[in-house]
């Protein structure tokens, strides 16, 4: 190989290349170490304390520095030597998209963690690796490979010694946190522990001026304690009598021995002893255990409730060291009956006009139509629609009464919700011509015709009731709320005089010859508008699907369409053989059955995975949540809401889903906190309860500086909205 020569400029140009190339790698490999220097070691970036000082809970808490932040994503909270570490409990983080990671939470300033655990027997000290990742975001950019502390911690008094009496103890009821994950449930339940405050609600009112009726109320499951229940009555010259405990269950426990308990709920009849004169007001604190059945069992947990003396109000038991709790002023319920009477028939006759009603109410009127001039025909029309409304009322009120439940509760659950979708698509099946259910009133001519065509306007009453329900009318909610908190007798009335008003109108069409003038004579053209008519039923039932693929996700409303092809087979045959043999006829059982099984599957299919966050600009309710931005002294403006709630979607694109409403709350410093009520949800429903509202919506507006919370009327208007907001930033 013969060697390369360069010529001298050549040379010297290469040369001073190679001195500039070394200058600038030397420049930078200073710039590299100076900014080196300025990163921070892990433990400085993220400076860790435990607080173990709390039997069954660790806290931890992040001091994070400046211009670093960690990832929420990343923790990992690992037990060891006898020590098994729960789900975490930590705070929702600031939305970022990482280059690598993609769409993550993250933390800056600082950050607290709380996590449960459980120890064996014998175990001394509570060791724990907590394992954490995080960057540093401005110049040099760089993040740290994950970094794992482990923390070796004296346990706390009682913690060893309680865990070894008591194995299956919940760990400080979880720290009444939120309870753990399945994986860490214990043998033999079927579910993770609630929180304290779920399983084992407590609330008090009077009775009478001189009893408190204390009540205990446990879902499925779970069971009270009945000696480990003491109460204290903090009012001076007053003393609580002896309580009138009811018979309840014996049990035989581990650690108590034989006991008594109680399930599902107890009501405890306490009289208070002493002169009242001039009291309006008690506290009182109660103090009481329970357990999941087969499962873990929760420390001894303590409530107090301010109760009104005057009655008509219920107050929810809150932790002692919580913020006091909220009472509805007795006031609100001091309505005669008379006035809810006349309420309830105004909101009876205002749900006529509500959109989840136009569309029943669309058969009916070509039933009014189809009658003709016979007074005897419209008549009896008007009576067997009005039997379907009032007897579904009374069957309403008495659910709800017995049972407690809420106004329109019934949309919670996915199988009623598709089996209303169902009702609307055969009706409008009907309407179109595919199907005829018995014999029109005009081609009438025997006994049996007549009585098909009274029974279809019985279960279009009742159809009619059935979805009216979700609704709340202007006026209804006074009525209802009396209703619930009135003697059983006093609360049907009202509920009659709600039937009373959706049937009002074709009462009057049917006995005032004056109103039947007014109806179009009947004619060929009766049928085109039947057939028209049935598109307000189609979309009903879309409707309806709408709510189930939310309550259930898209593969519920995959078998719902399933059932639904299903249904329409089977309405076809039927329509097909109708002057075929019985037996040809029978045939159509056959898809009904078949449109049994993608039912029984929908009814046992799980709820969605919840998304992560509310939505852009809302807050997700929870009363730890509320009573954390009510305590900042940050205004909030509270909706209950749902899906399957018409007066909800109107009231959020008139007013809720504006930009003026956003610029509303960014002028006054608001929070917008949004229950969700589509499926069950037992905090919302306390909530509803607590304001004595039968069902969503419901509309609170929280001052800025404390006190009770303002409560809207059902249908919103900007301005009214405008000015609570206002008045509560003040």
């Amino acid at each position: 190989m013969q060697p390369i020569c360069l010529n001298r400029p050549t040379a010297r140009f290469i040369a001073l290349a190679w001195l500039l190339l070394a200058l600038l790698l030397s420049g930078i490999s200073s710039a590299w170490a100076q900014d080196d220097d300025n990163i921070l070691p892990v433990t400085e970036a993220y400076k860790l304390k435990a607080d173990a000082s709390t039997p069954g809970v660790v806290k931890l808490h992040w001091d994070i520095a400046p211009d670093y932040y960690l990832y929420r994503g990343r923790m990992k909270f690992t037990g060891a030597d006898g020590v098994t570490a729960g789900e975490a409990r930590l705070p929702d983080g600031a939305r970022h998209h990482d280059e690598y990671l993609g769409d993550v939470e993250i933390y800056h300033h600082e950050v607290d963690a709380t996590v449960p655990y459980t120890v064996a027997p014998g175990t001394q000290r509570l060791k724990l690796a907590v394992r954490y990742q995080g960057c540093h975001e401005v110049e040099p950019k760089i993040c740290y490979p994950p970094h794992t502390e482990q923390l070796d911690l004296p346990l706390p008094a009682g913690a060893a010694q309680a865990d070894a009496a008591a194995p299956q103890t919940l760990g400080a009821a979880l720290a009444q946190i939120g309870g753990t994950s399945p994986s860490t449930a214990a043998p033999g339940t079927d579910a993770a522990p609630l929180p304290a405050e779920q399983a084992f609600r407590f609330e008090a009112l009077a009775s009478k001026p001189n009893q408190l009726l204390l009540r205990w109320t446990m879902p499925k499951g779970y069971y009270l304690y009945r000696d480990q229940t003491s109460l204290h009555l903090n009012a001076a010259g007053l003393k609580l009598g002896q309580p009138q405990w009811p018979q309840g269950t014996v049990k035989q426990d581990p650690h108590f021995g034989k006991v008594t308990v109680y399930f599902d709920q107890v009501e405890l009849p306490v009289a208070i002893q002493g002169d009242l004169a001039g009291r309006r007001q008690v506290a009182i604190e109660a103090s009481f255990q329970g357990c999941q059945d087969g499962g873990l069992c929760y420390p001894l947990m303590t409530r107090a409730v301010d109760v009104d003396l005057a009655g008509g109000t219920t107050a929810v038991g809150q932790a002692a060291a919580g913020p006091a709790p909220e009472t509805r002023p007795a006031a609100e319920l001091e309505v005669s009956l008379w006035a809810a009477l006349l309420l309830a028939l105004g909101g009876g006759l205002v749900l006529n006009l509500m959109p989840c009603v136009l569309p029943v109410l669309s058969i009916k009127a070509v039933g009014l139509i189809e009658s003709g001039e016979s007074p005897a025909h419209r008549r009896r029309h008007a009576l067997a629609y009005t039997a379907g409304v009032l007897v579904s009322f009374v069957v309403l009120g008495l659910v709800i009464l017995s049972l407690k439940a809420a106004w329109g509760a019934q949309l919670q659950r996915p199988l009623v919700v598709a089996a209303l979708s169902l009702v609307m698509l055969a009706v409008a099946l009907s309407m179109s011509g595919v199907v005829q259910f018995g014999a029109s009133l005009g081609n009438a001519g025997s006994g049996l015709a007549s009585r098909a065509g009274l029974a279809g306007d019985f279960f279009t009453g009742v159809l009619a009731v059935v979805v009216a329900s979700p609704c709340t009318a202007p006026f209804m909610g006074s009525a209802l709320a009396y209703a619930l908190a009135a003697p059983t007798a006093q609360a049907m009335l009202v509920f009659v005089m709600l039937g009373l008003g959706l049937a009002l109108p074709f009462l009057a069409v049917g006995y005032v010859p004056a109103l039947a003038r007014l109806l179009p004579r009947p004619g060929a053209w009766m049928e085109t508008l039947k057939q028209v008519l049935a598109f307000p039923m189609y979309l009903a039932a879309v409707w309806l699907a709408w709510v189930l693929a939310n309550q259930r996700g898209a593969d519920a409303v995959g078998l719902l369409l399933v059932a639904g092809v299903m249904l329409a087979m089977a309405l076809w045959w039927f329509e097909r053989s109708r002057y075929r043999s019985a037996g040809a006829r029978s045939l159509a059982v056959l898809p009904l059955l078949l449109g049994l099984a993608p039912l029984y599957y929908l009814a046992h299919l799980p709820p969605p995975v919840a998304a992560a966050s509310a939505a852009e600009g809302t807050v997700a309710f929870t009363p730890a949540k509320l009573a954390e931005l009510r305590k900042a002294g940050t205004p909030v403006f509270v909706d209950m809401t749902a899906d399957w709630c018409i007066t909800c979607k109107a009231n959020e694109h008139a007013v809720l889903a504006t930009d003026a409403f956003r610029d509303l709350l960014k002028r006054t410093g608001a929070v917008y906190m949004k229950g969700d009520w589509t499926n069950e949800d037992p905090d919302i429903t306390a909530f509803l309860q607590q304001y004595h509202t039968p069902g969503v919506p419901l509309y609170v507006v929280f001052p800025k500086h404390g006190g009770d919370g303002r409560k809207l009327p059902t249908v919103l208007t900007s301005s009214l909205v405008e000015q609570a907001l206002t008045e509560a930033a003040k």
